[in-house]
């Protein structure tokens, strides 16, 4: 980083009050260090423990958000920090409410074309056999707005939907039956509008559950990914498509499923993807040739508001601080 492009007093935000406060704590101390590693004035600070208008009281020029799930990457943070008018890493307002409530975000693929698997509200009242019925088996059950695979399950059988509904409503009143696409499990990193490497999941788990994501050792990352380039291309583009249909910026991470005739089906995206030591974009990155210290610095160079003014006051679609 030159003189010039000094990002001043960085906020680097983990913590928080979601469900995955424990990732956040560990993507954030990790991002933390290696902005500090890179000759950034970063410091901790957690929206749990401070109000979020120390930020200004205390000169902070740039935020790198470093929280996962509700109040971070729901856009309540994003809207707080537009209002105190400290430019942030990743999506704006409206896109990270959109991207982090699944339910909407299939809406919007749905309208503009972006393959995604049916899927079906349900509720205390819903016919859970009926829904069984039009979806078939085995069932995704999802709460709408968390992520981390958090009050997730399978549903093999009819007669355990209920009880799976139970346990996602526990976490958020809205919650999904999605198709489950027999095939294979891949994700996609999006730095600026770069795509980066796919990455195949292979886990002996029931599913890429929360366990498999950030506690065990036996899942498989398998970068390359293994498919035809063309075909790896052509996944990649329309990962993009698919962050750009609900407004995103400056990156993410698409998750998909591969069905045995090669068609794509998108899951959701991640506007503030996991940056532990099992997290994905970092290994797509890596992989790409993009070290974890400079991926942080990419992402914190396009730190901007929503009006596309970075620290500087130029044009934010350069990703240059």
């Amino acid at each position: 980083m030159t003189d010039m492009r000094k990002p001043g007093k960085v906020a680097v935000l983990f913590g928080g009050r979601s469900a995955e406060r424990a990732v956040s704590l560990k993507s954030g101390s990790l991002v933390l260090a290696a902005l500090k590693a890179k000759g950034v004035d970063a410091h901790a600070f957690d929206p749990a423990e401070r109000a979020m208008g120390d930020l200004k009281k205390d000169g902070y020029a740039r935020a790198f958000i470093a929280l996962h799930g509700r109040y971070g990457e729901d856009g309540t943070v994003q809207g707080a920090l537009e209002l105190l008018g400290i430019p942030y890493t990743g999506s704006g307002v409206l896109a990270s409410a959109l991207a982090m409530d699944k339910w909407r975000t299939k809406l919007i693929w749905q309208s503009c074309g972006v393959p995604t698997p049916r899927y079906e509200l349900l509720n205390r009242n819903s016919d859970f056999a009926a829904v069984v019925e039009r979806l078939g088996l085995p069932l995704m059950i999802k709460p709408a707005n968390e992520g981390s695979s958090v009050g997730m399950s399978k549903v093999r059988r009819a007669g355990d939907l209920a009880e799976a509904w139970a346990l996602a409503a526990n976490y958020d009143p809205l919650v999904i039956a999605e198709q489950f696409v027999e095939g294979a499990e891949f994700t996609a990193g999006i730095l600026g509008r770069q795509t980066l490497p796919l990455i195949r999941l292979e886990t002996p788990r029931d599913f890429y559950d929360y366990e498999a994501k950030y506690i065990a050792n036996d899942t498989r990352y398998i970068v390359p990914c293994g498919l035809p380039p063309e075909a790896e291309n052509a996944i990649r583009a329309e990962a993009l498509r698919a962050f750009d249909a609900l407004g995103c910026r400056g990156w993410g991470r698409a998750d998909l499923m591969l069905d045995r005739a090669g068609k794509p089906y998108f899951l959701e995206i991640n506007t503030s993807p996991g940056m532990t030591d099992h997290s994905l974009v970092p290994l797509a990155a890596r992989h790409a040739g993009i070290s974890y210290e400079d991926l942080c610095l990419r992402v914190l160079e396009g730190a901007m508001l929503s009006e596309g003014r970075n620290v500087a006051g130029n044009d934010g679609a350069a990703n240059v601080g």
